[in-house]
């Protein structure tokens, strides 16, 4: 099969509404602002950044075959994406996810990942019938897992012999669903990309720095991570090179929602290019940093 795509990216794609004001917010507040609606999910927003950096995603999810399904796929070929291998099921409504953030950055966010997680291994599929691989030949490229998944899927997906080639990056999609990643910590391709609260659920400790939690999550069990701690250090761990970390560059922060798709997109990119662990680790920085102040408005 001749291969059309650098990076498979499996989890929530969806629509992201989020509404983002400059006045305080707290629990009852009322404040102008604005209000946007673009493709997100995190599968989404990590195809769309390694997109920028000449690499080709193509996208296994679960979007209905409703308006909101139909104009997302639309969306989602215009900007280049693969979207052959995506289950569409009419059963099924396309998620979405509400956000609200102020200046003081996320104040609340509800993620509706209900049709992904109805989905299942189907959206597996193509890994498992030769489409793109199977247990006999395990898919062996690069491939963005999503924490939206359910906690079996997770699980099983660690034990896949259709997965025991990967290069796994994994992304927990949330404090909330952090705990539901233990099962890949200790997968032989599996990097985790958290912050230093996600740290902490996945190990039952608390971290005050990046350096710490990831020295941390390597003594867990896992095989490599990369943690970030918002305009701080961010942190690279793993059992050969040990841990290594560099400062976030300072800038006014405009947006939250995808800050942290964005810095694991770009380091697999500055891996995929070639480019050292520190080197890497600095570009994945400086690209989150940019996005988060705006100055990167994709």
């Amino acid at each position: 099969m001749t291969k059309t795509h650098d990076i498979l990216c499996i989890g929530s794609v969806l629509w992201d509404v989020i509404g983002r004001t400059q006045h305080p917010m707290y629990i009852g507040s009322d404040e102008p602002g604005r209000i946007t609606r673009l493709p997100g999910g995190v599968a989404m927003n990590i195809a769309m950044t390694v997109q920028r950096f000449d690499l080709r995603p193509a996208l296994l999810t679960a979007i209905g075959r409703d308006a909101e399904g139909e104009e997302l796929m639309t969306e989602c070929s215009a900007r280049g994406m693969i979207t052959t291998y995506v289950h569409r099921s009419s059963g099924l409504p396309t998620d979405s996810y509400v956000a609200i953030e102020g200046p003081q950055g996320l104040v609340a966010a509800l993620a509706d990942a209900h049709s992904l997680e109805a989905a299942g291994d189907a959206i597996l599929t193509p890994l498992e019938d030769g489409t793109l691989g199977s247990a006999d030949a395990p898919y062996y490229g690069v491939i963005a897992l999503d924490g939206n998944l359910t906690r079996q899927l997770l699980a099983d997906i660690a034990k896949r012999p259709s997965f025991a080639a990967a290069d796994l990056r994994v992304a927990p999609a949330g404090p909330g669903k952090a705990r539901r990643l233990v099962p890949l910590m200790s997968h032989p391709g599996a990097t985790l990309y958290v912050n230093r609260e996600e740290a902490g659920y996945l190990t039952d400790q608390k971290f005050d720095n990046a350096f710490a939690a990831a020295d941390g999550l390597i003594a867990a069990g896992a095989t490599r991570v990369l943690v970030t701690d918002g305009g701080s250090f961010a942190a690279d761990g793993c059992h050969e090179g040990g841990v290594i970390q560099t400062p976030c560059p300072a800038v006014r922060v405009r947006r939250i929602t995808g800050a942290g798709d964005t810095f694991m997109a770009a380091h697999i990119a500055a891996e995929l290019a070639g480019k050292g662990r520190l080197d890497a680790l600095v570009h994945a920085q400086e690209t989150a940093a940019h996005y988060v102040s705006g100055e990167d408005d994709t």
